[in-house]
């Protein structure tokens, strides 16, 4: 199945990832390949991450505190938001209206 991530969850994976590699150079790298690996296994099982709204699931990262908020639509997952999960939880609903 075909993922693409919406523009602001583009600009959320960057910042992570900035923010990650000022903290210890390759951590960001680490932190990419955790997103990589987890978009992975949303191609693969879409419906098997619990549901966040009434069109949005979440897959939940491992080793870092962020939440991959994604729609599947029409055969296509949209990733819309790469959410740490301590911030306000629902700050990317108007993303799916």
């Amino acid at each position: 199945m075909d993922i693409e991530f919406i523009e602001p969850a583009t600009i959320e994976l960057d910042d992570a990832i900035d923010y990650y590699n000022l903290q210890l150079q390759g951590l960001g790298k680490k932190f990419f390949e955790e997103v990589l690996q987890t978009i992975n296994l949303i191609s693969v099982f879409p419906e098997v991450w619990v549901k966040n709204s009434e069109y949005t699931r979440k897959a939940i990262l491992k080793k870092f505190p962020y939440n991959l908020i994604y729609l599947n639509y029409n055969d296509m997952i949209y990733i819309i938001a790469v959410a740490h999960q301590h911030r306000e939880p629902d700050y990317w609903i108007d993303r799916i209206l």
